[in-house]
């Protein structure tokens, strides 16, 4: 099987790809990206082609990829909050137009899709627990362009649909759950706002900054180690009796949910286990902070956020393993040892 990763040097693309050419000898990779600093040590791998490639601008070089392949991954985005604030145009260019046009080959040259969805298209939704069939999807009004991240991925996901059902598209869609691990954001840049929640906290200790808590942290999260989702994405690829066809999957851990400011509170204590950040850690304080000072005044949170993997559990017979503590050490052993 050839599989076409866009997006091959991200965080999902990267590990992805290291599992199938460690472990999946049938399987071929054509990756696509426009950096490759994530997955050096596979570009000479004889299953692993690397194209440098931009998808908004290289568009006949994805697709004549496309055209050869056996299944496509569209893994490229940004997701990264500060950015739906800041600029919230090129999430809309990149995260959904660039995607749609993917998803149009796909169509055209009958490929497998599987699509990453996102746990933001829940948005403020209120159920204790999201449910993939029956959860509606919540955002707020417009002037919040915190948004457009969401619903750019949630109009894919009903597009995506739409050619299952009238075209006959083969695809799946899953939904990540705050994936976290080694490689996910750059820790060594200091702006605050430039990573994903635990990538910033790290990346503040690295720097000896105080922790910001956006309107006191009392925001609930679940938290999936990276191995987890993958092992959760091969059993996708694997598709054992074509059962992951026209399904969506919330792939998450609801085991390690917490709030952020307990997430600070344990990545600050772990952190003092490391023998070059102890006499940092200790002058680092955790401080709060208001999201319109951190993000924009765009910005508008969710106060929790709670997966249902029943359907990934009972379908594709796939449970999360790792707690949240074995997650946290492992990201920072990654970094700090």
């Amino acid at each position: 099987m050839k599989i076409l990763i866009v997006g091959a040097g991200g965080f999902i693309g990267g590990h992805l790809s290291e599992e199938i050419i460690k472990n999946h000898e049938d399987w071929n990779i054509v990756a696509i990206d426009i950096a490759s600093s994530k997955i050096e040590h596979l570009l000479t791998h004889k299953r692993f082609n690397f194209i440098k490639a931009d998808i908004l601008k290289d568009v006949d070089v994805v697709e004549e990829q496309l055209k050869g392949c056996d299944l496509v991954f569209p893994l490229a985005a940004i997701a990264v909050p500060s950015m739906y604030v800041q600029n919230p145009t090129k999430i809309f260019e990149l995260d959904f137009e660039a995607n749609m046009q993917i998803v149009k080959w796909a169509v055209k040259y009958g490929k497998r899709l599987i699509f990453p969805s996102t746990c933001e298209v829940y948005g403020m939704c209120e159920d204790e627990e999201f449910d993939e069939e029956t959860s509606n999807l919540v955002t707020g009004p417009i002037g919040k362009q915190r948004w457009i991240y969401s619903c750019s991925k949630q109009m894919l996901d009903r597009v995506i649909y739409a050619y299952g059902v009238e075209n006959g598209l083969r695809y799946t869609l899953f939904r990540p759950f705050n994936w976290n691990g080694p490689r996910l954001d750059d820790i060594y840049k200091s702006e605050s706002g430039s990573s994903r929640v635990i990538s910033q906290f790290l990346s503040n200790i690295l720097h000896g900054k105080d922790i910001n808590l956006v309107d006191g942290g009392n925001q609930l999260r679940c938290f999936t180690y990276i191995s987890d989702g993958i092992a959760a994405l091969i059993k996708i690829i694997e598709n054992k009796d074509n059962c992951a066809d026209g399904q969506i999957f919330n792939i998450g851990n609801p085991h390690n949910e917490l709030s952020i400011k307990e997430l600070a509170e344990r990545v600050v204590r772990l952190a003092g286990k490391y023998d070059k950040l102890k006499e940092v850690v200790k002058k680092i304080k955790i401080t709060n902070m208001s999201s319109a000072s951190y993000y924009g005044k765009s910005y508008q949170d969710v106060a929790r956020r709670v997966p249902s993997i029943k359907k990934a559990a009972t379908i594709l017979e796939w449970q999360p393993t790792v707690s949240i503590d074995e997650l946290l050490t492992k990201t920072m052993d990654f970094y700090f040892r």
